[in-house]
């Protein structure tokens, strides 16, 4: 089964308070490696987008105004995630907002035994810390430097490294298979040492050139 990195920005912290979604982005993996398909769409909310929302993504009202609403998106969106293991970073937050919308206008909820979150996976593994994505990425030395506002896309490319960092994987593209034949060979296989004999003439000569140095280096 393939992934879906998915992130969403928004109006606001709930559906339930009449907030809405105004972006949606999904990187397509497979073995978490890039498929170089992505979904990625800015939507107009249709209502204002409060200041608070707008320092984080940086989208205004007006901004969104001239864009698809969410109902006209959403069936390019589902097929997009059908039948894909989709990775979230407070997967509740973005699950809660989409689901609302596509109740909203009668379509098929995402199945919640589809997502894995990120952030489940983070709370576990370094219990008592931060653990939102900035503190992960800073965490494994991941660059930062083009994240100035929150963007969906951008979001999704950094928690594919976090989660693959979470997992304690490498970058999965490499044929394991002559990797694990070389440990197997270096467990397996017995070395003989042996010990060489100085003899005093290679001391004596080490001792001179040591004293020569100290010498030249250190008076």
């Amino acid at each position: 089964m393939n992934e879906i990195f998915l992130d969403t920005e928004t109006t606001g912290l709930s559906f339930k308070d009449g907030h809405k979604i105004v972006e949606i982005a999904c990187i397509e993996t497979k073995d978490l490696v890039a498929t170089g398909k992505v979904f990625h769409k800015l939507i107009n909310p249709q209502r204002s987008v409060p200041e608070d929302a707008q320092k984080i993504h940086g989208y205004s009202e007006q901004f969104l105004s001239g864009k698809d609403t969410f109902d006209k998106i959403a069936d390019d969106f589902i097929n997009f995630i059908k039948d894909k293991r989709i990775i979230i970073h407070n997967a509740p937050f973005d699950i809660g907002f989409l689901n609302g919308e596509l109740s909203s206008i009668k379509k098929e909820l995402i199945k919640k035994e589809l997502v894995i979150d990120s952030l489940d996976i983070a709370r576990n593994k370094f219990t008592g810390m931060s653990n939102s994505l900035d503190a992960l990425c800073k965490r494994f030395n991941i660059d930062l430097s083009r994240r100035t506002k929150h963007n969906a896309l951008l979001d999704c490319e950094l928690l594919r490294e976090v989660y693959i960092n979470l997992l304690d994987v490498k970058e999965p593209k490499f044929n394991l298979t002559a990797n694990n034949m070389i440990q197997n060979i270096v467990k397996k296989e017995n070395y003989n040492k042996s010990v060489v004999k100085i003899s005093e003439e290679e001391i004596a000569n080490h001792t001179s050139f040591l004293k020569k140095e100290l010498k030249k280096n250190f008076y």
